[in-house]
């Protein structure tokens, strides 16, 4: 064991050498990378014992070509994320109960209950089909999650993103919806008005009135009237509530009545001044979604970013003795690609790589597990022959057919922006990408298929994972599998009683064993 450390060593301090010397790639170099991988491989460490807490990253919209970009965009081709070194990593296949290609709601139900159901269905079962208000209201046809179980289990629980804290994927978390886009009253229809909107869920009906820390945008969905801000619009696109409401006011009149300490906040200077002392944190940055990280104002004024709530998430739910359980989103990875802004899109995933550092940092890796995966993949593509010291961004090549250029990224679907043919002396043309500076954030990639935005892609995303019970992720699965493995890691939901029932299996196989030996060796002395 302390042999194949030690060389583990030496090849590592050899590998730094050469990199420090710059020095050719040549086949030693390549000897020395392939001894290092064998003798990390053969010194991980299996923590089979519960996990205190656990963190789950969600990257919306990071499949594995955008993960790929991304980490070529930030460091190189030879580096990594944060997370792309953790020890165990396995596939997870993304499909709905109705679709081949899943929407956020429906697989975030996936992730975090454990059963898959119908695209833009939150919190239930496939029963129910999207916008039937009334099946939705059956008790059978409705299911809990990591909130409920955790709660249940005497855990802190908290939630943080860079979308609207009533959007798709958090809705999953402690919604009950047909609808996903139901986020407050102005969308439901008349004929579905007994249905209660995703924001009311939030603060009044549990599990959404007891999780500890939210942490996002949305406060367009949450009261009425409110306006344009410097740097803050109106998502004209989203809901907007006007039933006259004020659900900040109603969480923190909730927090008074059951006596909780309890802090409202609204920027950055809010954010880093905040008593973690506090047992209910609300945190409501932006009307619609936050602002990305590369434009977001970064005044005491402005918006945090995924890195700042990360931080004090963990903060705040690490009083907890019994633990907890926290849900982190990169919800503007999806924001950026549907909108065919490869480069917004990278960026953002760097910011969940440098938030996933930050946990990392801030907890113990024998008793927190963390896992970071995507709830779906997008068209993006990644093509062409560029060299190795060319931009991910830039040009690629040309065709060898029409002799016009083309970028490493290109997306499969997009919308008029990334629709980029012409029509000149009665024959279609591609724009010429090199006309436009590629690397602009605001660049759209060329697609191939005309939709109203770039559509999600249907292949299976990755899981990473550290911790306690890391190692349960381990080939090709589900992806409700995600939730059964933190029911198991952390003994909640549907594995609570696991502990004590595996102790007595345990017992008993020893037992077992102690009677064999004893027989054997009672044999061995006749």
């Amino acid at each position: 064991m302390w042999s194949t450390k030690i060389c583990a060593v030496l090849i590592y301090l050899s590998s730094l050498f050469n990199s420090v010397l710059n020095l050719n790639e040549d086949r030693f170099y390549w000897l020395n990378e392939g001894k290092n991988d064998i003798y990390t491989a053969l010194n991980l460490e299996k923590i089979e014992k519960p996990s205190k807490n656990v963190i789950l990253f969600i990257g919306d919209g990071m499949g594995l070509t955008t993960t790929t970009a991304s980490r070529i965009y930030s460091k190189s081709e030879s580096g990594f994320l944060s997370f792309e070194k953790f020890p165990h990593i396995a596939t997870i296949k993304t499909y709905n109960a109705d679709k081949l290609v899943p929407d956020s709601s429906s697989t975030a139900t996936a992730l975090f209950s454990g059963v898959k159901t119908n695209l833009k269905t939150s919190g239930v079962d496939s029963s129910v089909k999207l916008d039937d208000c009334e099946a939705s209201l059956k008790p059978e046809a409705r299911i809990d999650g990591l909130m409920k179980w955790a709660q249940e289990s005497g855990k802190s629980t908290g939630f943080v993103t860079t979308t609207r804290i009533t959007h798709a994927t958090p809705s999953a978390l402690y919604a009950h919806t047909p609808n996903r886009n139901w986020e407050c009253e102005s969308t439901i229809p008349e004929n579905s008005k007994r249905c209660k909107d995703i924001a009311r869920q939030l603060i009044e009906d549990e599990p959404g009135k007891n999780i500890n820390v939210v942490m996002g945008g949305g406060r367009q969905c949450l009261q009425s009237g409110v306006e344009d801000r410097p740097g803050d619009p109106v998502d004209r696109w989203a809901c907007y509530s006007t039933d006259g409401r004020d659900l900040i006011r109603d969480w923190e009149l909730d927090k008074k009545r059951r006596n909780k300490s309890y802090a409202t906040l609204t920027n950055n200077e809010e954010l880093e001044r905040v008593d973690t002392s506090k047992e209910f944190v609300l945190g409501v940055f932006a009307n619609g979604h936050m602002s990305m990280d590369y434009a977001r104002d970064k005044s005491p004024t402005g918006m945090p970013s995924l890195t700042n709530m990360t931080k004090k998430a963990i903060e705040i739910l690490n009083r907890n003795s019994k633990g907890y359980i926290l849900v982190i989103e990169g919800g503007l990875i999806d924001f950026a690609h549907h909108r065919g802004n490869a480069r917004k899109a990278l960026d953002e995933t760097v910011s969940l790589s440098d938030a996933v550092q930050l946990a990392v940092e801030k907890t113990n890796p024998q008793d927190t597990l963390i896992i970071v995966t995507s709830d779906h993949s997008h068209s993006l593509v990644f093509t062409g022959y560029s060299s190795r010291n060319t931009s991910v961004l830039d040009i690629a090549q040309k065709s060898k057919m029409d002799q016009i250029p083309y970028t490493s990224l290109l997306y499969g679907t997009g919308g008029p922006n990334n629709y980029q043919f012409l029509v000149i002396n009665n024959t279609v043309s591609r724009r010429d990408p090199s006309l436009n500076n590629t690397t602009d954030f605001e660049y759209s990639q060329q697609a191939v298929v005309l939709t109203d935005e770039v559509t999600h892609g249907g292949s299976d995303v990755l899981v990473y994972a550290k911790g306690p019970m890391s190692h349960l992720f381990h080939n090709v699965h589900e992806q409700t599998y995600v939730a059964y493995v933190i029911s198991y890691a952390a003994k909640i939901g549907p594995f609570k009683s696991e502990a004590s029932s595996l102790n007595y299996s345990n017992l008993f196989l020893s037992i077992s064993v102690l009677l064999v030996l004893k027989n054997n060796f009672q044999c061995s002395l006749r």
